[in-house]
């Protein structure tokens, strides 16, 4: 009874324990083989194995190189052939160090170029008509376009750089441009594209054709027309139409330029440069060439654009000859409509494509998303993670960015929910028609979000009257939901800076603060000046003027002065400036307009507080960040949180706290503007726009103002706003100031306010304080 009942427990072990025993009792069987064999097969079988894995030119092992029976000794000698060989660098004492310069980008040490190149030939009459044109309709898509003219008035239009030749012959502008572009691009750019101001040119087609183009060719390309009078089988390019020039070319027509000068007569100069490849190179004008055409279209007399319908106007990749700017921009429209057909049918089509090929994966249409092809929504993890929906009418919005209940729908909010409505009604009528056209009564609610993943979703719920054919209308509730999504990620180009430059460190200073300057000092002195950064200090003294009546007898900032003249007595070579500003209300721009008139205008400023402590990793992010004429950079530090509320259990951790939990103990304060970079140039352009508004540039006015107020109102700069986990400050009750204007004193107290800890350290808190009031 026993041992069936054992039976009955092993019988689901039996098969593994079979199988077990078969394979050990077969691996044994195997080794005892392996060991009967002949003494030289084994060897042999390896060799031949090793012979073939190392190909004719390695012999095999235990062979020498010549064939020889070499034995062990051979393969020895073999394996030393394949062992790698460290040698150390040496340099000659006796010869001069020459030191590597090493080029700004490496595309350029590789010896990479740029793709296209496009010149426009214009003149001094169309100059600020017809090149103004051109420019707006090209120039967001061709990143090197210049403009050449013979003559020139006195000011050029905006955003247009412009080579003038000082002739107005037009053989002389083509021969002097062609020269001009040999001299400076010839050896930066593979292709060349060539055209007139009167010329309309989709500017994505021409990237497209030049990128398909290989340029191990002479490339002679654009539309062929006939010499007159001259050989039929050698036509040139006519310029109206504009043509493609290969690098190769332009080298080798460099030294026949100045023969085609002399030597060849014409009136045209498009004409003139064809002839001179015709004549001294042997190319003539092509078409078509590596499967890639070059369609143009020849515009009629007072032709509408918004009527052609024909393929070759579709199909034309530059139009000619257009008369006036606003048949230019005409043109733009059309084409630029064309091509949105294109994108929305090549979408459908891909969105089929999709649909038909899920039906055949294992998992069906249950995989499917909504709208076909883009990212799912994203799923959040935890309550955290979860993106909350925006709330809003035709008038108003519920989630404000200053933190009000409610704000009025303005500006790009108000733009977005309009383009968003009218975009829906178009969808609606364009699903039911002709049995319904939808005329929108009312948005009942409407909410948004954003998505990191996909872009901006919308759900709508819309008052709207249905109307029939037979003119019957009702009124009906409807929920639509609609999607933004995010288009093509372009990387934005940006001037080049460097980390050398020096960087103006300007600390203003009040009554208020001075217990904190001697630990600003010391950070200043480790960071910066033991490190020999290339950063200098000015000190701004704020007397109110009660302080500064008794200077004499009682200076305030006697102390702070005698911890500078210790600093420049540490630090032989290192000199701190300080200045005295009397005033009642330290407004930022009444203290940089002070600092700003004793400094050249090419200065690197960084404003910052009593409280920033300063590093090389925050010196070098203001000096990346901050570009002349470009971009000015307001960082945000990091504040940490009243430790007295935040280890109120275990007073010790708060000295204890490793650096990497930072952001655990604190917030970026997104209220405080004390921290600045940018250059005077910029500042002395934006605060010359503020004294032209005579409404603005009072005592009064000044002091409603930040920096960060100066260049967003009155500058065309980039203004960065970022998180800094380098700017780390440790919690102070900041002392504000009432003389502040109200949006700045809001500003000082909510900064305040939420540094004190965060919400659930205040609900701990609360709750032990209730608790203990209970009790």
């Amino acid at each position: 009874m026993r041992a069936a009942g054992l039976l009955a427990f092993l019988r689901p072990a039996l098969p593994l324990l079979l199988g077990l025993s078969l394979g050990c009792s077969l691996s044994l069987l195997r080794v005892s083989w392996s060991q009967d064999a002949p003494a030289g097969e084994g060897d042999a079988a390896d060799a031949a194995c090793l012979e073939g894995a190392a190909g004719p030119e390695r012999p095999p092992a235990g062979r020498s190189p010549e064939g020889g029976g070499g034995g062990g000794g051979g393969g020895r000698a073999a394996d030393e052939d394949f062992k790698p060989r460290i040698v150390p660098y040496s340099r000659d004492p006796s010869k001069p160090y020459k030191k590597v310069l090493r080029t700004r980008y490496i595309q350029t040490e590789l010896g990479f170029r740029e793709r296209l190149f496009v010149a426009v030939l214009t003149s001094k009459a169309t100059l600020n008509t017809l090149a103004v044109a051109v420019n707006k309709t090209v120039a967001h898509h061709f990143s090197h376009l210049l403009y050449f003219t013979g003559l020139r008035g006195a000011k050029v239009p905006h955003g247009m750089a412009v080579v003038s030749h000082g002739d107005e012959r037009p053989v002389w502008l083509m021969y002097e441009t062609v020269r001009y572009i040999q001299q400076h691009f010839g050896g930066d750019f593979d292709w060349f594209f060539v055209m007139q101001d009167d010329t309309y040119a989709q500017a994505e087609r021409v990237q497209a054709l030049a990128g398909h183009l290989s340029i191990n060719q002479d490339v002679y390309l654009g539309r062929a027309e006939q010499f007159i009078g001259g050989d039929e089988r050698a036509p040139y390019c006519h310029g109206g139409f504009g043509y493609l020039l290969s690098r190769s070319l332009l080298l080798k027509l460099r030294p026949h330029l100045d023969n085609c000068r002399n030597e060849i007569l014409s009136v045209r100069p498009d004409e003139w440069l064809g002839r001179c490849i015709v004549d001294f190179l042997g190319l003539s004008c092509l078409s078509q060439l590596q499967g890639q055409r070059f369609l143009s279209y020849e515009l009629a007399k007072n032709v509408e654009p918004e009527k052609e319908e024909g393929e070759a106007f579709r199909g034309a990749i530059t139009v000619h000859p257009v008369a006036e700017p606003t048949l230019m921009y005409r043109l733009h429209k059309r084409y630029s409509r064309i091509q949105l057909e294109r994108a929305y049918e090549e979408i459908e089509q891909l969105q089929d494509q999709i649909c038909n090929l899920t039906t055949r994966m294992p998992v069906g249409e249950a995989k499917l998303t909504w709208p076909v092809g883009i990212e799912a929504p994203f799923v959040p993890k935890s309550r955290f993670e979860v993106i909350t929906w925006d709330y809003f009418t035709e008038q108003h919005l519920f989630s404000c960015p200053s933190g009000a209940p409610k704000c009025e729908l303005a500006g790009a909010s108000k733009a977005d929910v309009e383009n968003i409505l009218q975009a829906a009604l178009e969808q609606l009528n364009r699903r039911y028609r002709p049995r319904l056209r939808f005329r929108k009564h009312q948005l009942l609610n409407g909410y948004r979000r954003f998505d990191p993943t996909r872009g901006m979703e919308y759900t709508l719920d819309l008052l709207l009257e249905a109307v029939t054919q037979k003119g019957h209308s009702h009124l009906l509730a409807k929920r639509v939901n609609l999607l933004r999504p995010l288009s093509k990620v372009e990387i934005i180009p940006m001037p080049y800076v460097m980390e050398a430059t020096r960087v103006q460190l300007v600390l203003p200073l009040t009554v208020q603060e001075l217990d904190f300057v001697g630990s600003f000092l010391d950070a200043f002195a480790v960071n910066a000046l033991d490190t020999h950064d290339n950063v200098l200090l000015t000190l701004l003294l704020v007397y109110d003027p009660y302080d500064a009546q008794r200077v004499a007898q009682v200076d305030v900032f006697a102390g702070v002065k005698a911890m500078v003249a210790q600093l420049e007595k540490r630090y032989a070579d290192v000199k701190i400036p300080w200045i005295s500003v009397k005033t009642e209300v330290p407004s930022q721009i009444k203290l940089m307009d002070v600092v700003s008139k004793k400094h050249p205008v090419d200065t690197l400023f960084f404003l910052a507080s009593v409280w920033t402590e300063i590093s090389g990793e925050v010196l070098n992010r203001c000096r990346m960040n901050a570009i002349g004429s470009w971009q000015a950079f307001f960082p945000i530090h990091f504040q940490e949180f009243n430790p007295v509320l935040t280890y109120r259990r275990d007073p010790a951790a708060a000295a204890s706290t490793s650096g990497t939990d930072f952001l655990r103990d604190g917030h970026f304060d997104r209220h405080a503007f004390a921290e600045a970079c940018f250059y005077n140039s910029d500042y002395m352009a934006a605060r010359s726009r503020l004294a032209a508004d005579a409404a603005l540039d009072r005592e009064e006015a000044l002091e409603d103002l930040e920096v960060f107020d100066l260049f967003l109102r009155y500058s065309q700069l980039h203004l960065f706003r970022a998180v800094e986990p380098g700017l780390v400050q440790k919690y102070v009750l900041q002392s504000c100031n009432p003389r502040l204007s109200e949006e700045l004193y809001r500003h000082c107290v909510h900064s305040n306010l939420q540094g004190l800890a965060s919400r659930s350290h205040l609900a701990m808190a609360f709750f032990e304080q209730e608790q203990a009031n209970s009790t």
